[in-house]
Order: C-alpha cells, then structure tokens, then sequence
C-alpha cells in the first residue's frame, strides 16, 4: 500500500521558513516523479514544484523560483520543500504527489497517481 505522508507545516511569520518533508513508502521510490501543489481555502489546488525520480530536473511554479527548493532523498525515500521568504499569500494545505510521470506530477494533477493528506501552512502578517 503505498503512502506519503507530509509532516512540517505550521505557522510562520511573513519572510520566515518552513521545510515541508513528504516520507514515501510502498513504491519504488526512484521511479517515481515527486510533486508539491498547494489549495488554499475556497480555491483550486495549484501545482508549487517537482523533481523527477532521478532529481536532476525540478520543475517550479512562477511564484515559487527563488524562495522555494524542491529536494529528494532517495535513502531515506523522502522529498523536501524549503520554503523561504514566506508571504501571507503562501498560507494553503500543500499536498505531496507521486507519479511515474513528471509530466503528470507537473501539469495533470487530476492523473496523479498518489497524493498525501495534506499540511498546512500558515503565514501571518
């Protein structure tokens, strides 16, 4: 059975950090491209970054480049989000995704294969 679990969100002033941690198990974790997207309240669920199954490309959502790193560690099968410079806009539940895809995990999330429960994160003003 496989699942991803997301753990790091939390409240956070604006410009602050937060790394978001999403531990993978039941698939083979280097075939499958990780995502993050991101829903906030009363909106759809957006796409943040992703990395394919080897890490050599990530991919970013516009207002993500340069305050956002999208990581994996394939030993401990687990894929990161560092998030810095943190505004009041980046407050949503972020969702980790697995697909055998990096196209999917970045541009079709309603094919994902796999998506956790969800963090959340809170950025005050």
């Amino acid at each position: 059975q496989v699942q991803l679990v997301e753990s790091g969100g939390g409240l956070v002033q604006a410009g602050g950090s937060l790394r978001l941690s999403c531990a993978a198990s039941g698939l083979t974790f280097s075939s499958y491209a990780m995502g993050w997207f991101r829903q906030a309240p009363g909106k759809e669920r957006k796409f943040v970054a992703s990395v394919s199954g080897s890490g050599s490309n990530r991919y970013y959502a516009d207002s993500m480049k340069g305050r956002f790193t999208i990581s994996r560690d394939s030993a401990q099968n687990t894929v990161y989000l560092q998030m810095n410079s943190l505004k009041p806009e980046d407050t949503a539940v972020y969702y980790c995704a697995a697909d055998t895809s990096i196209v999917t995990v970045t541009h079709i999330p309603k094919s994902v294969d796999y998506w956790g429960q969800g963090t959340q994160v809170t950025v005050s003003s």
